[in-house]
């Protein structure tokens, strides 16, 4: 896929994430209801009927590109494509469930391994953002599109992003590193829409959840400007065999 073809399938699907949206918080206004799944984790009506309408619409744009979701993946059968779609239809699935406002919506194009194209939509919250390449990274608010760049917005503090919950001590010994002022705790893909955006400084995190959970966010952080890789800064690829996250370091610019 060319640039054009990328900006072509990103801004197609700008739509269908705000229509996905607008029924994932009419399901939460009305009640969702939750299933358990076999690994333990949650997820809803509300989950379902996004990662309906998201993939219909990638299979119109995009018909012969494999679809890997969170609710549909199958870790029996291996993913040999180099180029494949990363879905999580809903990311923060607890927060849906409780009504709180940090969930996402998330797509992530993979090519050659790597993410080539991301969309993230935060409906409670009305942010929408999407990229397709290097210096081609995008905000959808108040029906306004502004360019990501990473630009500090806060300059008189250096903020870390956290995961809800206990932080270890690795990730409290980076932050000292590099002399983070002030951490705050998010959940989700928002955490590298942030970034993007130049609101926080930088977020690390052990190894944790999936491929899905963090491709989109990864792909428009770096099209924003910012860096995405392992804990030793080595480039973090796509297409892994159990699909697992590696340790990770987001930051919104190289030397902070």
């Amino acid at each position: 896929m060319n640039n054009l073809d990328l900006k072509y399938t990103a801004e197609n699907l700008i739509d269908t994430f705000f229509e996905a949206g607008k029924i994932a918080k009419e399901i939460s206004k009305q009640g969702v209801k939750i299933t358990i799944k076999n690994d333990k984790s949650p997820v809803t009506n509300g989950d379902l009927e996004v990662d309906s309408i998201i993939k219909k619409k990638i299979k119109d744009l995009t018909p012969s590109i494999p679809i890997i979701s969170e609710e549909t993946v199958d870790f029996n059968t291996e993913n040999k494509s180099k180029t494949f779609w990363l879905i999580d239809p809903i990311d923060g699935t607890k927060d849906y469930i409780n009504k709180r406002d940090e969930y996402t919506l998330n797509a992530a194009l993979i090519t050659n391994l790597k993410p080539a194209l991301g969309i993230i939509y935060a409906p409670a919250k009305n942010r929408l953002f999407f990229s397709y390449g290097k210096d081609l990274a995008y905000e959808i608010n108040n029906e306004k599109t502004v360019k990501l760049n990473c630009k500090k917005k806060n300059i008189d503090k250096i903020i870390g992003l956290e995961n809800s919950g206990n932080t270890p001590s690795e990730i409290t010994n980076i932050y000292k590193k590099y002399k983070v002022t002030e951490t705050i705790k998010m959940s989700s893909s928002l955490k590298f829409c942030i970034l993007a955006a130049g609101e926080a400084d930088i977020y690390a995190a052990k190894a944790r959840a999936f491929e899905w959970d963090i491709a989109a966010g990864h792909a428009i952080l770096v099209h924003a400007g910012g860096f995405v890789t392992t804990l030793d800064e080595k480039e973090i690829l796509y297409g892994k065999k159990n699909y697992k996250n590696l340790a990770l370091i987001a930051k919104r610019d190289k030397n902070l």
